[in-house]
């Protein structure tokens, strides 16, 4: 797997940049040799959540495919740089992956100027504007969310639990929303604290915002962020309370967390890489969730009592039915 370094990257494309602007660029021609794919990261891949998981999908294709394909990645892509980097990608490789939601809009515009290039979002949300070679694949975290929710119901000593979000956008405050209602589900007298930062990777403001929950009483939290994180586990470590991890079960690597919800980023990265691998890659929107197993969506109390794994069942088995039903991402 190859990184590139966003700042050389971007010089770099600057001048294959206009020249797609101008009148569009060659899509690359198949080949006999290995898939090449090329992933844009739009955050950290050591952010303990989204974009981590994201790049444990990476490692964990090349590790199953191996010779079969090859990678490219780059990360702290910026918004307004999104555009340039999706178009220098789509340049070298036959598919494109965007780590994230807020990527969609810019695959959106540059998808079709390479039409013979395969897209995928992971995050993405329907939109009958979608491009005809887009695939968006919905990760359904306010699904996740009400499980997490009451497992936080189970673990608080004080009553109180909190959520906080980065940017307050549709898929980020329906996760609160469910989040706060499954933790009502267990405990109907719960207090239900949230709180949104503005920005995924603002250490500072998330750090407040958890301050800001634990002087209101609660004792575990949950979050979307993604480098933000840290200030939330600095808050959380300060104050001696808890929280309950997003994207992937890491149980036994830090007491500070409780319990992991498992949101399958990295699950569709690796679901998008061996769709194209085997021939079998589509343009669709793909919902994943608990309806697509324990990889794409899952629930873990790390040291859970045989009562709490049977509710968090329940509940799940209930989502499933159509018994419990929440808001979509």
């Amino acid at each position: 797997m190859n990184k590139f370094d966003r700042r050389g990257f971007l010089t770099g494309t600057a001048g294959a940049a206009g020249l797609v602007m101008l009148g569009g660029l060659a899509a690359p021609v198949r080949a006999a040799g290995p898939l090449t794919v090329g992933v844009l990261i739009p955050g950290s891949k050591s952010d303990k959540g989204w974009m981590e998981s994201g790049y444990d999908g990476l490692q964990a294709a090349e590790k199953k495919l191996g010779a079969k394909i090859t990678v490219k990645y780059i990360e702290n892509v910026k918004f307004g740089d999104m555009e340039q980097v999706l178009v220098a990608l789509a340049g070298k490789n036959e598919l494109v992956i965007g780590v994230g939601g807020q990527t969609q809009a810019s695959v959106f515009k540059v998808a079709p100027r390479f039409p013979k290039v395969k897209f995928a979002i992971i995050g993405g949300n329907a939109d009958p504007k979608k491009p005809a070679n887009v695939s968006g694949y919905d990760v359904r975290q306010a699904e996740i969310g009400f499980v997490a929710g009451a497992a936080a119901a189970m673990l608080s000593k004080t009553g109180a639990v909190s959520y906080v979000g980065g940017l307050e956008i549709p898929a980020i405050k329906n996760t609160g929303i469910e989040f706060g209602n499954g933790a009502r589900y267990v405990n109907p007298k719960i207090k239900y604290i949230e709180n949104y930062t503005g920005d995924f990777d603002d250490v500072a403001k998330a750090k407040e915002a958890t301050l800001a929950a634990i002087s209101q009483g609660a004792d575990v939290h949950y979050h979307i962020l993604n480098l933000g994180l840290r200030g939330m586990e600095q808050a959380a470590r300060e104050k001696g309370t808890h929280v309950i991890g997003s994207y992937t079960d890491r149980c036994g690597t830090d007491p500070l967390y409780v319990a992991y919800s498992i949101t399958g980023v990295g699950y569709q990265v690796e679901y998008a890489i061996e769709q194209a691998a085997a021939g079998t890659w589509k343009p669709e929107f793909k919902p994943f969730g608990l309806a697509m197993g324990p990889k794409s969506s899952d629930m873990v109390i790390c040291k859970g009592t045989p009562e709490q794994k049977a509710k968090l069942e329940e509940i799940k088995k209930d989502l499933l039915s159509g018994k419990i039903k929440v808001l979509d991402a």
